[in-house]
């Protein structure tokens, strides 16, 4: 191209397609916000990409020589504003590569995809549907707004919301990732993955009926015969929602044997289900059916889909699982209905989605009082409610604990209510024994529940300070939902808090790479670089994740150059000091919120115990278990230890000293 403005190409590297007509940067569909003068920076480098594109060339080219004095300072905002877009370090870059005391070369992959390729996309026939408004608002949603507000320091997402983060954003879909090339393997057992259901029912407001009944399926099938048959989790196949993969492609990135694919159509009091099984290895389509059947006999579908697959897959089932799935649950047709509703929103994990799931579970209970999957559904949405924002954990976990024992009650093989009750027992009764029943009850009961083995980590192993076994619990989730970005997030914590700073690092890495657009990796990425002293790294990291939660970036900017100075004129102390004082500002200008157990970070990290011990009376009296059940185990609380105060704060809570 003779000029970057000029070309009418556009550019795929990674997630990202780059128009260099209009000067566009997209993201899976989504624009990526930029400025024209770091674009064309972006367009020299593209133009010439893999050689050194110097200083001296950009600034011949897109400076004009009135503007020589603020050439430096231009470019190197450019740049930043560049590697913000991209989600890219200097550090270590994945696109954009300094070349010392020269200038910049663009270092990924990239294709061309011109008019050419979009009439052979064009022509092809898609193999799923097409997103409808309503699934595409929930995308954004839950990409944008699980950190409930922009993060304003480091401590503030990282501790406080420990499990929230894995629960905030766990239900956001994710196009196009390649598979992680360390997810651990999973035990020696068949493989299945079920692809969401195309929703035919030419009605974009059904697409919360398809998705639930994909979700409902995996659930289903993950107990069907769990020592022989793991099956991928809901996030990792929602990843493939309206792909062009082929079965082959998606076989490998999720490492499966098997996977089941199909459609519902749903018109008045009926629905037709069509599903078909695929063998991975040779493409041989196994089986497939149609179910014709009326709305309140949905869950015989289910049934006979784990029977059919049982049979297909050569599973030995135990008397008691050919018993279970002989025998069909019965339910009000319109109380299913709002429950899948309920589930919809609960998948878009923040604030008023959350809300919304709790109104339409408690609507599902009122049309039927013995409903166990919707007082179970109500447990989860409180559970996690408080932490993103929508109740208090005094609001909000009495009410999980109450939902839960009454889901058990009714159905006590409902493994996702052992699972809610054991999170409300860690974090609001901080009865630990009874947690670690709960979680293993829900293992035994699902072993194929990757949330399952990720509770039990964070929320009984981590607190009780036996960080090897947290670590392999999250390995045994990871391997279940290989493509979830929050799952992926916390395996770096694992290591971080086992104090394995090296795999930590590498798998802060591999989640950035999965999205670079995804903040909360670079939340936790600032905190491991904070741990391992590179503290300019880390305001680096943390600017770009409150770029990327939506703060301004002249705000992200400015509050990183403040950080920055703060570091350097008064190290470590300087820096933890600096975000003290931004605090307390904004707690007397009434902007936002802040927990107590944030605050007990803050003055320990200053060297304030006197405050800092205050402040955790205060963490405790208020519950927020979800920051200090963490004690033992957290960086963050180290100047606490070995004082008497803190050992009996460790009592007080039940946890081993």
């Amino acid at each position: 191209m003779n000029t970057p403005a000029s070309s009418s190409r556009r550019v795929r590297s990674g997630l990202f397609e780059i128009d260099l007509s209009s000067g566009e940067i997209h993201k899976a569909g989504r624009k990526v916000p930029l400025q024209e003068q770091p674009f064309r920076v972006l367009a020299m480098l593209l133009d010439r990409r893999g050689e050194v594109v110097t200083r001296e060339d950009l600034q011949t080219r897109l400076w004009p020589a009135d503007t020589y004095v603020s050439f430096d300072e231009g470019l190197n905002t450019a740049i930043r504003k560049l590697r913000l877009a991209f989600g890219d370090s200097a550090e270590n870059p994945r696109f954009i590569e300094t070349v010392p005391r020269r200038g910049y070369r663009f270092i990924a992959p990239m294709s061309e995809s011109g008019a050419e390729e979009t009439a052979r996309s064009m022509s092809a026939s898609p193999t799923r549907a097409t997103d409808s408004p309503e699934a595409n608002q929930a995308a954004v949603i839950g990409g944008t707004t699980a950190m409930g507000s922009p993060p304003r320091w480091s401590r503030k997402v990282f501790v406080s919301g420990a499990t929230v983060l894995i629960l905030a954003v766990a239900g956001m879909v994710y196009f196009f990732r390649p598979r992680p090339a360390s997810i651990p393997a999973a035990a020696k057992r068949t493989m299945l993955a079920i692809l969401p259901f195309q929703n035919l029912s030419n009605d974009p407001a059904q697409e919360y009926f398809s998705d639930g009944l994909t979700e409902e399926t995996i659930t289903d099938l993950g107990q069907l015969s769990p020592e022989q048959l793991g099956v991928i989790a809901r996030t990792s196949a929602m990843a493939y929602k309206h792909t062009d993969k082929t079965i082959s492609q998606i076989g490998r990135e999720l490492g499966v044997d098997y996977i089941l694919e199909g459609s519902i159509r749903r018109e008045g009091g009926k629905v037709r289900v069509s599903a078909q099984l695929i063998r991975v290895s040779d493409q041989t389509h196994l089986w497939a059916e149609n179910y014709d059947r009326q709305l309140h006999d949905l869950l015989e579908i289910e049934s006979e889909l784990g029977g059919t697959i049982a049979q297909q897959v050569r599973l030995n089932l135990t008397p008691q699982r050919q018993l279970a799935l002989a025998r069909i649950r019965s339910v009000d047709p319109e109380a299913y209905d709002t429950y899948l509703r309920g589930r919809y929103y609960w998948n878009q994990r923040n604030p008023a989605g959350i809300k919304q799931s709790i109104a339409y579970f408690q609507q599902a209970i009122a049309k039927d009082p013995n409903f166990a999957l919707a007082f179970s559904g109500l447990a989860d949405a409180y559970n996690i409610s408080n932490i993103i924002g929508a109740y208090t954990s005094k609001e909000s976990l009495p009410q999980a604990r109450a939902a839960a024992e009454k889901a058990i009650q009714m159905d006590p093989s409902l493994a996702e209510a052992h699972a809610a009750l054991g999170m409300e027992k860690s974090h609001y009764e901080f009865d630990f024994p009874g947690a670690q029943r709960e979680f293993l009850r829900a293992i035994e009961l699902n072993p194929n529940s990757a949330y399952a083995h990720l509770f039990y980590s964070n929320c009984y192993l981590l607190p009780m300070g036996r960080t090897a076994e947290a670590v392999a619990e999250n390995q045994r989730a990871l391997a279940l939902d290989p493509l979830s970005l929050p799952i992926n997030n916390f395996m770096g914590m694992s290591y971080y808090f086992a104090e394995d700073y090296e795999k930590s690092y590498q798998q802060y890495q591999r989640t950035i790479a999965l999205d670079p657009t995804f903040p909360l990796a670079h939340e936790y990425f600032s905190a491991l670089l904070i741990a391992m002293g590179r503290y300019e790294s880390a305001i680096q990291e943390k600017e770009q994740s409150e770029l990327l939660g939506g703060m301004s970036p002249e705000q992200a900017a400015a509050e990183a150059d403040s950080s920055l100075k703060a570091f350097r004129s008064g190290g470590p102390k300087g820096y933890w000091q600096h975000n003290l004082d931004m605090v307390l500002a904004r707690q007397q200008r009434g902007e936002g919120s802040f927990a107590a157990s944030d605050m007990v970070a803050l003055y320990a990290l200053v060297g304030d115990k006197d405050k800092a011990f205050l402040w955790l009376d205060k963490a405790y009296d208020a519950r927020e278990g979800a920051a200090i059940t963490l004690l033992k185990c957290d960086p963050y609380f180290r100047n606490l230890r070995g004082d008497p105060r803190f050992s009996a704060m460790l009592r007080r809570m039940g946890l081993p000293e």
